[in-house]
């Protein structure tokens, strides 16, 4: 197995083993709660969860965001979220897909549109690769190891000053991440790994050409945890564990960035746990919510957990949408939210 491949196993166990959730920094989004509507004047069975994310109908607001490929344990996984985000019609994002990029052999562990030929789907590159060889070339490449909808390009920058042999030049990236918007077929959409991006950032990209944003704010899995997890120095392990809990929180990304661009496609992640958090963050102005850990954990046990989730998440939202007296996702960003 290559250092790329041991250094991706070790993401998935950690993940699921180890504690590496924020702690003291929550995503923001338990400052708000609905005010109830004890008379909805509503029929259940009328309620619609249907929306669409750069023009592809979605079944529910929800984006099984990015985690995983490269080894046969993240081929399995992948597989299972991709035949039911097909079910669910639901988008879905795969995991960095620079190794399957340098070492073809591996691309058949991402490439799930056999059993989703209908789903949004969103390649992923890291956009410091821009600074390390990477170009229009390798973006396509990975386009078209899936027959993507999209490219997500991730910043991951804490997360690479603590990894080992980290990429750390990100200097002049955002003229490189223009030209690919410029060049490439799709639109890109960028997004952090659970840091947060700002208002000021998201001016910049959108600047540029972005097509989307996706805030992955802090609450959720802290990757400055997980490569401690991982590190074998103990100055990295120390490192990881001073910046824990760093970032913006994602209710707080999504605000300040919808204040500014009412129209800019965006996406909420980071933290996010039940339809209760995803129909806040609707509220809160998102197009779409991201969630990672929940699916992650579900699809390792197996397909039934999974649908069980899925379901799950479905019925919470669709039950704050009828507690809430809307129909329609459109309905539901209408709906008054109390912060305190």
């Amino acid at each position: 197995m290559s250092n790329t491949q041991t250094r991706k196993a070790d993401h998935l166990r950690i993940c699921l083993e180890e504690d590496v959730q924020f702690r003291r920094n929550t995503n923001g989004l338990d400052r708000y709660r609905f005010e109830h509507c004890c008379l909805p004047e509503l029929d259940y069975s009328e309620i619609d969860l249907s929306t669409q994310f750069l023009n592809k109908p979605l079944g529910a607001p929800l984006l099984i965001s990015s985690m995983t490929g490269g080894t046969e344990q993240a081929k399995t996984i992948n597989f299972r979220l991709a035949e039911a985000a097909q079910r669910h019609k639901l988008a879905m994002g795969v995991g960095s897909q620079r190794i399957a990029v340098e070492k073809p052999d591996l691309a058949n562990t991402f490439a799930v549109r056999s059993v989703a030929p209908d789903i949004l789907l969103f390649a992923n590159l890291g956009a410091v690769q821009l600074n390390y060889t990477y170009g229009v070339s390798e973006c396509q490449r990975a386009v078209d190891i899936l027959e993507a909808d999209g490219l997500i390009l991730h910043l991951n920058p804490l997360q690479e000053c603590i990894q080992p042999n980290g990429d750390r030049d990100f200097k002049n990236l955002l003229d490189k991440i223009q030209k690919i918007c410029s060049k490439l077929p799709v639109p890109v959409v960028v997004k952090e790994v659970g840091n947060g991006i700002s208002a000021s950032v998201a001016r910049q990209l959108l600047q540029v050409g972005v097509g989307g944003i996706d805030v992955a704010g802090a609450g959720g899995t802290s990757w400055a945890k997980v490569e401690s997890e991982r590190a074998e120095q103990s100055l990295q392990q120390q490192l990881g564990k001073t910046f824990a809990d760093w970032g913006i929180p994602t209710a707080d990304c999504l605000t300040s960035i919808r204040s500014l661009y009412p129209y800019v496609p965006l996406i909420a992640s980071g933290g996010l746990r039940n339809g209760l958090e995803v129909a806040k963050a609707v509220t809160l102005g998102a197009d779409l919510a991201g969630l990672a850990f929940p699916f992650l954990q579900a699809a390792s046990e197996s397909p039934e957990a999974l649908e069980e989730r899925i379901q799950l998440l479905k019925a919470e939202l669709t039950t704050v949408l009828f507690c809430t007296g809307s129909r329609t996702l459109g309905d539901l960003k209408q709906a008054r939210l109390i912060s305190y």
